[in-house]
């Protein structure tokens, strides 16, 4: 199970949090600090997975870098640290396709959307997508459905016998 989400910059600013086990407001802060202090004393050649007993003796955490963000997923064994590192990479895709390369401050002035987008492929710390295309569909739709509410949007035609079974 995926514990948590987090995209800091540089400087340890948290620029998307998102804990999947809930953790009082100070352990967040305190889990952030503890993973930033970790990641600046890494060196550059060193693998980008972390053994980390911040949630227990069984988690793991695996980041990646882009630009000046550092993509942080918490983790328990019962995940594949290379199925996350995908992972992160469809997150960073979708949302490069969503902003048109993405930047710090795309995610900090549309946190919606990006929530959003992270809550299409991971809910309740289970990932429940790995097409970034997929993503992308569902976040039109949610878009399109925002902009009228009252239209009705068509059930396609794989779902809408599902209730004569």
């Amino acid at each position: 199970m995926i514990r948590a989400v987090i995209v800091i910059n540089d400087q340890g600013k948290p620029r998307l949090v998102k804990f999947y086990d809930y953790q009082p407001v100070e352990k967040q802060q305190e889990i952030i600090r503890n993973i930033y202090g970790v990641l600046c004393s890494r060196a550059e050649n060193v693998s980008n997975f972390v053994q980390d007993s911040t949630f227990g003796p069984d988690t793991r955490l695996v980041y990646k870098t882009f630009a000046t963000l550092y993509f942080i997923v918490i983790f328990d064994d019962s995940e594949n640290e290379l199925a996350i590192l995908d992972l992160m990479q469809v997150f960073v895709e979708t949302l490069d396709k969503c902003f048109g390369n993405v930047c710090e401050l795309d995610i900090v002035f549309n946190f919606n959307k990006v929530h959003t987008i992270l809550d299409e492929i991971i809910l309740g710390g289970q990932v429940v997508e790995m097409s970034s295309s997929e993503v992308v569909k569902a976040l039109d739709d949610i878009t399109r459905l925002e902009k009228n509410p009252n239209s009705i949007v068509r059930v396609p035609k794989s779902i809408s016998g599902w209730q004569g079974r």
